[in-house]
């Protein structure tokens, strides 16, 4: 098996299948994926509406497409037979938005990053010159409380102040759209770096599933692509560093709330991260929710609410504590990746999201947005 899912966990993902013209909606039962698209469902985004999205799933008599086994091996994009079912992100209309510099580790790594501005040869330096000068352990530090109020005043008076101490320790969470809604990839397919880039990193998140309503129903394993020297050189080129062709990868399924699972599990989560390069190389390393600095319930909340409103919900990755540094190469220069490196982020509660690296002009082209679901849907008379 590719990856394990627990069993007594309710999940809900997408498909491609040669018997239907459009996406399914799809779980997973005893091993086996059932397509549960209905007139009353035809998305995710209706599913995660419902008054109890999980119930739904689990009375949707549906209809078997296949083994998870066969269907994860055929989504791996290399060897992907299209003819044969193959999973796809398990979100579709929703908005795909992200939180940055929610751990004390990834502050760092964010300061350090504006600080070489995007020269990776720097970093080890600065790393231990911002150690010095605030610590490493910030984990009891609470973003905007007055002992947080306090280290800023006194890094401002040392001129040492950031835009991303800010966010990090600051009362305001960094809130950015990581892409557009049905550009996310999934389980199996190539996630994509810009050619500019030379210093750059997966980032292994969960990612909460909200509704419309700010309700959180359910949660899914993330990959949020990053460019450091893109970033490093300028915050403003936030966009070219995040959200660029295959940069978002979600899945490999939203495991939603029930009796089994619920937002306590989110936060006792710990997210691994397992990076195996065509040179040998290989990289391990874990992220404990249990470390995040602002809760997904505050995260949520400062993304959506009556200041803002998205009435198809909201995918939202949560950030990550493991900022990979080990070199790859030259000594002092840290971790970048390569192309052909396969990227495995996985937690116990979710399975695991594979994806191979390439450049994003080398993976396929978002081509498929929400006119052409519509279009299908409709031809399929279920909308």
């Amino acid at each position: 098996m590719i990856f394990l899912l627990d069993d007594d966990g309710v999940f809900l993902g997408r498909a491609r299948s040669p018997a239907a013209p459009h996406p399914l909606m799809v779980t997973v039962r005893d091993g086996t994926v059932f397509d549960i698209t209905s007139r009353a469902a035809p998305t995710v985004r209706d599913i995660c509406e419902m008054p109890d999205p999980a119930g739904h799933v689990l009375s949707a008599k549906g209809r078997p497409i296949g083994s998870l086994d066969d269907i994860a091996a055929n989504s791996f994009e290399a060897k992907r037979d299209p003819a044969k079912p193959y999973l796809l992100s398990p979100v579709d209309l929703q908005a795909v938005k992200a939180s940055g510099v929610t751990f004390v580790v990834s502050l760092l790594e964010r300061v350090i990053e504006e600080q070489a501005r995007g020269s990776a040869e720097k970093a080890d330096a600065i790393r231990a010159d911002i150690a010095g000068l605030i610590g490493h352990d910030l984990s009891k530090l609470k973003p905007g409380s007055p002992e947080a109020m306090e280290i800023k005043a006194k890094l401002i008076a040392r001129g040492a102040w950031s835009q991303y101490l800010e966010v990090g320790i600051g009362p305001d969470a960094e809130i950015f759209t990581k892409c557009q809604p049905m550009a996310s990839v999934g389980f199996g397919a190539d996630v994509g770096l810009h050619p500019v880039s030379t210093w750059n990193n997966p980032e292994p998140e969960i990612a909460m599933i909200a509704a419309s309503s700010g309700r959180i129903v359910g949660a899914t394993i993330g990959n949020d692509v990053n460019l450091r020297d893109v970033e490093g050189r300028s915050a403003l080129l936030l966009g070219k560093a995040k959200d660029n062709n295959a940069s978002a990868a979600l899945g490999p399924f939203i495991r939603l709330f029930d009796d089994t699972f619920s937002i306590d599990d989110v936060k006792r989560a710990v997210v691994r991260l397992k990076v195996e390069g065509e040179d040998g190389f290989s990289l391990e390393g874990a992220s404990s929710m249990a470390e995040i600095s602002r809760s997904p319930e505050e995260l949520v909340a400062a993304a959506m609410g009556s200041h803002h409103q998205y009435p198809d919900g909201l995918a939202l990755y949560l950030g990550t504590m493991f900022v990979p540094s080990k070199d790859r190469g030259e000594k002092g220069k840290g971790f970048t990746h390569r192309v052909g490196d396969i990227v495995t982020i996985s937690s116990e509660k979710f399975g695991a999201l594979v994806n191979r690296v390439r450049l994003s002009p080398d993976c396929p082209h978002w081509t498929y947005g929400a006119s052409h679901l519509m279009r299908e849907l409709a031809k399929a008379d279920l909308i």
